[in-house]
């Protein structure tokens, strides 16, 4: 069955083209002009993924982005024009999985939806497996986090780092290692993704994200998760 892909954007030029090339690569695509209709089709159609443009009328992509992870998980890759750092940053911070600027290569488009679908793909495959470190657990299977018994709602992106790491307790992952395995392979990509994933997940894991129990930092390589909590 072809996974579903809602194209959201103001520009119906860049919608047509973005559908009919998609279209071509075996996706099942579907689009909104604006993040208050793309509210509404991704509520009727679930989709797998959605590509999103920030500057839109009536709703605009930030905007879309915390409204529709109140009620969806779709990964999301934003699409724009703006090449400030802190929007990609804030983009990423809400929640987004990935981003492209424009004007950007539809190969490239594609590489990044086939990554990130690829990701999600890998992580519902994954063998049954209940993680545990101290007051935090993970299932692979039903994709259940709770921390100090308490349900915790992550993003695609977050799951995946913090499954990584619970499956290697003190292992030390450098931002490269942890970015590969996000994308499925390493690009020449933004590091500084990881920092923000890793900020996001420690805001709702940890019992104080600036004192963090769990996720520590190792400076100068990367991440690891703690080793020695299970007996406490």
């Amino acid at each position: 069955m072809s996974k579903t892909i809602l194209v959201v954007d103001d520009a119906e030029s860049l919608r047509t083209m973005v559908k009919s090339y998609l279209t071509q690569e075996g996706y099942r695509v579907v689009t909104a002009a604006n993040g208050r209709e793309a509210l509404f089709v991704a509520r009727q159609e679930r989709p797998d993924l959605i590509l999103l443009d920030l500057m839109m009328p009536e709703l605009g992509g930030f905007e879309f982005i915390t409204a529709h992870s109140r009620d969806g998980d779709a990964p999301v890759i934003i699409l724009t024009a703006k090449i400030e750092e802190s929007d990609k940053v804030l983009g990423l911070e809400l929640g987004a999985d990935d981003y492209l600027t424009k004007p950007f290569s539809l190969r490239e488009l594609t590489a990044r939806i086939r990554a990130v679908l690829r990701r999600a793909e890998k992580s519902a495959a994954a063998s049954s497996a209940l993680l545990r470190v101290g007051e935090l657990m993970l299932d692979r299977d039903s994709r259940l986090v709770t921390a100090n018994g308490n349900t915790v709602e992550l993003t695609p992106s977050e799951f995946d780092l913090l499954a990584t790491m619970m499956a290697s307790p003190g292992r030390v992952f450098s931002r490269l290692d942890l970015l590969d395995k996000l994308q499925g392979d390493t690009y020449e990509g933004y590091e500084r993704t990881i920092d923000v994933h890793i900020r996001n997940l420690r805001t709702k894991i940890e019992p104080d994200p600036r004192n963090p129990r769990y996720v520590q930092t190792v400076y100068g390589i990367g991440y690891r998760l703690a080793a020695d909590l299970n007996g406490n």
